[in-house]
């Protein structure tokens, strides 16, 4: 696709992406940023390097030697909070852009991003994220994480219609908005993306999700890869939750309700009650039905495989949240707040 003509009426981005040993994807995913069709002259980026081992800063030097406008910068902390914290701190433009190694992005996701801040009045911008994989299991971790049954109503895995929300995947702010709200916190490990988002809406900004912004993710490739990647996700939530305990969502719960559920159904049993096995039953059933109403759609070999990949999902981020809750102590649980959530009158739903 041609490059957009340059302009003085369009503002210079920062696209920031933090790094950290993606030796087998950040070449792929650096092809698609500079193939997008905004005018180089009017962007730059900014690898920001969690001191990898493997061979991603020679790749990312390689790419310096011919596209003077990206630039490799040190990440002495290793989080990707800190990560982007340099890159915003060192960035030239009036818009930054977050990306990441991992995701392969379309051509006209970059001004897609600029676009949509100019003409909604949003304080930040993101879009949908499809999942991808290379190999009979990443693939079936790929419609896994495409439903509802696997990662709850995080909309930026399906939405067709553009919508203000509470946190998006990513994100695109002008500058000045991350300076005004002070930045990521580098005490979030994980889930700073949201936490920043929530400190954002409490200023008063709005969030739009937009399928217009589009960009392939490729999964984590193995089950230990993922099961670390959602235990970390439920531990770093409950900081989230007990830090803004107005940022509790309905599918928070769901995870950790379930494994007590479950871990109360097999103490059902040791005593001796009756019907222990309903509970137990109920799950297993609807996980099965779900793999196979997936696997007909998209292939029937894949079955027993989301059957595993959804245990493993659903397990690792209850027992993160629950170890979230030992770490952290416990979240207060507005009940007002999981209602508003439920009955969707939350003031950011519709755009």
């Amino acid at each position: 696709m041609p490059q957009v003509k340059s302009s003085e009426q369009l503002p210079f981005v920062s696209v920031i992406i933090p790094l950290r040993n993606e030796e087998k994807f950040v070449a792929q995913s650096l092809d698609s940023i500079v193939s997008n069709d905004y005018p180089r002259d009017k962007m730059e980026i900014l690898v920001v390097d969690g001191r990898s081992t493997d061979r991603s800063r020679e790749i990312v030097e390689e790419y310096m030697r011919k596209y003077p406008f990206i630039k490799l910068l040190d990440n002495p902390k290793k989080i990707r909070v800190s990560a982007n914290n340099i890159g915003i701190k060192a960035a030239r433009g009036e818009i930054i852009i977050s990306m990441d190694a991992h995701v392969i992005y379309a051509p006209d996701y970059i001004r897609n991003c600029v676009e949509l801040l100019q003409s909604t009045g949003a304080a930040n911008v993101g879009g949908l994220q499809k999942a991808v994989g290379y190999n009979y299991l990443t693939k079936a971790i790929a419609l896994a994480t495409t439903t509802p049954f696997g990662i709850g109503d995080a909309e930026f895995r399906y939405l067709k219609k553009e919508k203000w929300v509470d946190t998006v995947y990513l994100g695109a702010w002008r500058k000045s908005t991350l300076e005004s709200v002070g930045l990521f916190n580098e005490g979030w490990v994980r889930n700073g993306d949201y936490e920043l988002n929530y400190r954002i809406r409490k200023a008063g900004g709005k969030i739009l999700l937009s399928p217009k912004i589009r960009c392939q993710y490729i999964v984590r490739g193995s089950l230990k890869k993922l099961a670390r990647q959602y235990l970390l996700y439920g531990i770093w939530r409950v900081k989230t939750i007990k830090t803004h305990p107005d940022s509790i969502r309905w599918r928070h719960l769901i995870p950790p309700a379930l494994l007590i559920w479950l871990f109360l159904s097999i103490i059902s049993l040791a005593v001796g009650l009756k019907y222990w096995w309903i509970p137990v039953a109920s799950y297993f059933f609807y996980t099965a039905a779900t793999s196979l109403a997936i696997s007909i759609r998209h292939g029937i070999i894949y079955f027993p495989l989301l059957i595993l990949i959804f245990w493993v999902l659903h397990i690792s981020w209850g027992l993160g949240f629950l170890y979230g809750i030992l770490k952290f102590g416990p979240p207060k649980i507005p009940i007002g707040q999981i209602l508003k959530d439920i009955l969707g009158k939350q003031k950011f739903d519709r755009c």
